[in-house]
């Protein structure tokens, strides 16, 4: 009989990085978490936030660093791409990441015209890789971030410490998760 903690550990560990994951893939993806959180957390020091938008900070970017590399592995591929699932499930996992509102809400200096601006971006560039045919769906995927990444970048007011934020969701989003492991499937 197994441990009620052991059982909720693995069972964690299937939501955060994917069923069935090999050993080398979760490490990879904590690693990727764990890096990106650090690294986010002392751009949130120096800018000397307090300990709320400091820990929602650290939260986001272990998700979204994390989720980056957790959504371009093969195990989150047989998830996400799995037979069943429609445009309408990607576009919904899109449309689900609410973080800019959340950043709006607790970190100064992140405003919500800001994030309704990166949200709307990530989820138009959603709706344009998916419209895609599935032949061409890779490169409309990498122009379409590419644009979202450039516009974000130069046209939306955030803070210094959070210049990795947009460039990272949509990264997470429209290229490690609505490309499926084969796109000409």
């Amino acid at each position: 009989m197994k441990a009620a903690g052991v059982t909720t550990a693995r069972w964690l560990d299937a939501q955060l990085v994917a069923p069935e994951a090999e050993r080398g893939e979760r490490i990879v993806c904590y690693a990727g978490a764990l890096v990106g959180a650090v690294f986010a957390t002392a751009l949130a020091l120096r800018a000397q936030h307090t300990w709320l938008p400091l820990t929602v900070i650290a939260v986001v970017a272990f998700d979204l660093f994390g989720g980056t590399v957790v959504n371009a592995t093969r195990s989150a591929k047989r998830r996400f791409h799995r037979p069943g699932r429609s445009s309408r499930h990607h576009l919904g996992f899109v449309a689900a990441h609410v973080q800019p509102f959340v950043l709006a809400l607790l970190v100064p200096g992140f405003g919500l015209l800001s994030a309704s601006a990166v949200y709307a971006l990530t989820l138009g560039g959603a709706v344009v890789v998916l419209l895609a045919p599935l032949d061409l769906r890779r490169p409309v995927a990498f122009a379409v971030s590419a644009l979202v990444i450039t516009v974000a970048s130069t046209s939306v007011a955030v803070p210094g410490e959070l210049a990795w934020f947009a460039p990272v969701l949509v990264i997470k989003l429209l290229l490690a998760h609505l490309l499926p492991e084969d796109a000409e499937r």
